[in-house]
């Protein structure tokens, strides 16, 4: 009966987490755990077989299958259907670099040594800011950057412009990265952070940035950087109800913080009207984030 009583529990929790109160942040902590629900499958299964009980046995497939909908698609290698290359493709990079790390111009130096045609950064101050451009004006000619973020490209940047997304400070940009095959639109965020009851300022960013998408009247959108919400945060649904995420080209879930072990993925590049042909994560510099590299076919 107690395992019975726990794995319904854990199905339940598992597919109805919108439901999740936000008192004291309860829905924060529940949605950013959801993968590591997983874990609790095994041990179900194993105390159902010692039970020796049928019911039991049923009971702890019942979570298994729920968690195995909802994730499984997401974490499928992208390499096993991956679309080849086309002529051509554009290659974003991007990395909250943390900017008492230190080490924006390390991080700098390796995500243009990863090829990127278009790197965007955030959390960057003054100095850190400095430093980037120190290492990437030569090859990235075109740039622009307000309060902690910041695009870098080989391609001419059009149309930039800051955004507040309702908070009265700018951590958002907008802009149009003039490609080989006409423009693509590219947003690059540093969304205020969640922590359990102090999440407001990053669920209104985050809503206020899913209203300009119905407005982009380019039909390629790239939106990438520090979203500070895991894909499964009800708060992120606004984005990518109408962008997507490739999964990840080795498979996983791409977790991206902190880098040295992984847990959560707040960095994300959403997209719109392109194929990725590769979606990975890689170390660049000390920051407490792992960047994410894509790359996608014009």
């Amino acid at each position: 009966m107690f395992v019975c009583v726990l794995a319904l529990a854990l199905a339940a929790g598992t597919a109805l987490h919108v439901f999740a109160p936000e008192f004291f942040g309860f829905s924060l902590v529940v949605e950013s755990a959801l993968p590591w629900f997983g874990l609790a499958i095994p041990v179900l299964l194993v105390l159902a077989f010692v039970s020796r009980a049928k019911g039991a046995v049923i009971a702890a497939v019942v979570p298994a299958l729920v968690w195995s909908v909802m994730f499984v698609p997401a974490i499928v290698p992208l390499a096993w259907s991956a679309p080849a290359a086309s002529a051509d493709t554009l290659t974003v990079a991007s990395q909250n670099v943390e900017a008492d790390s230190g080490t924006a111009a390390d991080s700098a130096t390796a995500l243009a040594a990863s090829g990127a045609q278009v790197i965007a950064l955030q959390e960057m101050d003054s100095d850190a800011r400095d430093q980037v451009e120190a290492v990437l004006s030569d090859k990235y000619p075109y740039s622009y950057g307000i309060g902690t973020v910041g695009v870098w490209s080989t391609y001419p940047i059009l149309n930039a412009q800051a955004l507040d997304l309702g908070l009265g400070w700018q951590r958002a940009i907008a802009a149009d990265l003039q490609t080989p095959t006409g423009l693509v639109s590219i947003y690059v965020i540093h969304a205020a952070s969640a922590r359990p009851g102090e999440h407001a300022d990053r669920d209104t960013m985050l809503a206020n940035l899913a209203d300009y998408i119905p407005r982009d009247e380019n039909d390629r959108i790239l939106m990438v950087g520090d979203f500070n919400a895991g894909s499964s945060d009800r708060n992120i649904a606004g984005l990518t109800g109408q962008l997507s995420e490739a999964n990840q080209s080795e498979g996983g879930f791409g977790f991206t913080w902190p880098a040295t072990m992984p847990v959560t993925r707040p960095d994300h590049v959403l997209q719109r009207g392109m194929e990725v042909t590769s979606n990975t994560t890689l170390r660049a510099g000390s920051s407490d984030h792992l960047a994410v590299l894509t790359t996608l076919n014009l």
